[in-house]
Order: structure tokens, then sequence, then C-alpha cells
């Protein structure tokens, strides 16, 4: 990749889309690989929502997501996000993301690698923004191994993530020297309820502090991007998802709550006492 363009926009909730935005969008969505269409749920309709869709959370699976970044987070800042996540059965998984990226400037050759991903997310309010995505696997005990500082950062990534990594990280910046934040407890289940022919994902962020994320989303190809978001958004404001309300990004909310703790544990140790 040898440019990136801000290809994200926003506008108010429930507000339709400007001329030009609907340009932006169908420009991304052409040379995207994969749509991924996504809602977040008000945190007092949780509940409420899931049982009315035909949500199994029982059938839901647990992982722990780990963001690596700076103290002051000079990799958000740069649009660069490094994730590891535990997954059951002694298995994890681990990406190097960037974005927001112009689609159309990565190089052929890296969008053919299986491993790689360039993907437009899509949500109510006209939020949209187009990521590339180099993901890897890893072992749960190497995430946690990492985490607790017993092994480098750089060991839990292939060369070609690394190689990513180094292409768009702020220069100087060693992934080594990144800090463990999280773990954030995630449930994650893949649904196809009644009503909907397409299956969908939900997912559940929770915080320690008792701040959840509801999502729900749907992955199809660009060529179904806009008949499949109709169908996604009509099945949902069917089943009573408020979609007028403020949609939360997990990555975003994310950042802002370990910016949080930071500040916490500054002003904490700033007083003497335990962060």
């Amino acid at each position: 990749m040898s440019k990136r363009t801000a290809q994200g926009s926003s506008s108010p909730v429930a507000q339709a889309l400007s001329p030009e935005d609907t340009k932006k969008l169908l420009y991304l969505v052409r040379n995207a690989k994969s749509i991924e269409i996504k809602a977040s749920v008000p945190m007092r309709e949780h509940q409420e929502s899931s049982l009315r869709i035909g949500i199994d959370a029982v059938e839901s699976q647990p992982r722990h997501v780990y963001f690596f970044d700076t103290a002051d987070q000079a990799l958000n800042r740069a649009g660069v996000i490094v994730r590891a996540r535990r997954r059951p059965g002694g298995r994890a998984d681990t990406v190097v993301k960037l974005r927001p990226v112009d689609p159309a400037m990565i190089d052929a050759e890296l969008k053919r690698s299986d491993a790689f991903k360039v993907e437009v997310d899509a949500m109510p309010g006209g939020f949209f923004v187009c990521s590339a995505s180099y993901k890897g696997v890893a072992t749960g005990q190497e995430v946690l191994d990492v985490a607790q500082g017993r092994m480098p950062l750089r060991k839990l990534f292939s060369k070609e993530q690394l190689a990513f990594y180094d292409a768009h990280a702020p220069a100087g910046l060693d992934m080594n020297s990144l800090l463990a934040q999280g773990p954030i407890l995630l449930l994650k289940g893949k649904h196809r309820p009644k009503g909907y022919k397409r299956g969908f994902t939900a997912e559940l962020w929770i915080w320690k502090d008792g701040k959840h994320i509801l999502e729900f989303s749907t992955q199809c190809e660009p060529a179904e991007a806009f008949q499949v978001g109709l169908e996604f958004k009509t099945f949902l404001l069917d089943n009573g998802v408020d979609l007028d309300a403020e949609q939360e990004t997990k990555t975003k909310t994310a950042m802002q709550k370990f910016k949080d703790e930071q500040k916490k544990g500054r002003r904490a140790r700033k007083m003497g006492k335990p962060a």
C-alpha cells in the first residue's frame, strides 16, 4: 500500500446520506472485498432486543480482547490497531488493522492474500469506514504471555503482519514497546433468527465497570451491499431495535475507556493512592 486517505464519513443519526457521502460509499463498496453492516443497541434495550429476536445467549462463545498501544495512544491516532483475542480451546487470533484506507490504493498482491481483508463497515446514521486488516493466529497462552510481559509482542504476529505494521505505524514506534490494554470480555454468537433469511452475528462487549455494548452485524459481498443493508435495517426495526439511538463502535469505546483508566491511574499516583 503506497497511499492512505481518509475515506470515513459520519452524519447525524437517522439522516440520509448527502450526495457527496453517497458517492464516497459507492466508491468504497466497489473497491472493497466485503461489507459488514452493523448496528449497536442502546444499553437499556440489550436484554429485551436479544429475547425478541431470539438470540440464544447460551450458545455464545467467550473471548478476551486485548489492544496494544502506547500510553498516549499514538497508534490509535495514526489509524493503526493492534489486537489479539483469546478464544476457547487454547486458540487465539491476531490482527493489525489500518483505517481509514483508500481501497483502490492497496497493492494488488496484498489483496490476493487470504489473510488480508479490505472491508467497509456501515452503521445507521450515515457512518461508514473502510479498513484493511492483516489477520493471524496464535495460541491463547502466547497472548497471555505477551499481556503479562513474559514474551515480546512481535512474536505474536506473522512476518507479513509485522511488515504491515512497520509500514504504517508512526516512525520509530517499535511494536515491542506497546502496552497491553485489557482484557475486555466478549461474548460472540452467530444466529439465524426466524423472519430473516441471512445469518448474523451478535457481540456483547463487557467492561469491568459494567459498561457493555451489544452489536448486531451481518456480512455480504459488495454487489449485495445495498439490498442486504435495507433488509437488515428492516429486520431490526421490525424487532423494535432503536436505530435512531446514538451508535457506539467497539474499538472507539475501548480506546476511550483505556484513556480514562490511564488518567485515573495518573491521578491516583499523584495523590499517593493505589491505581
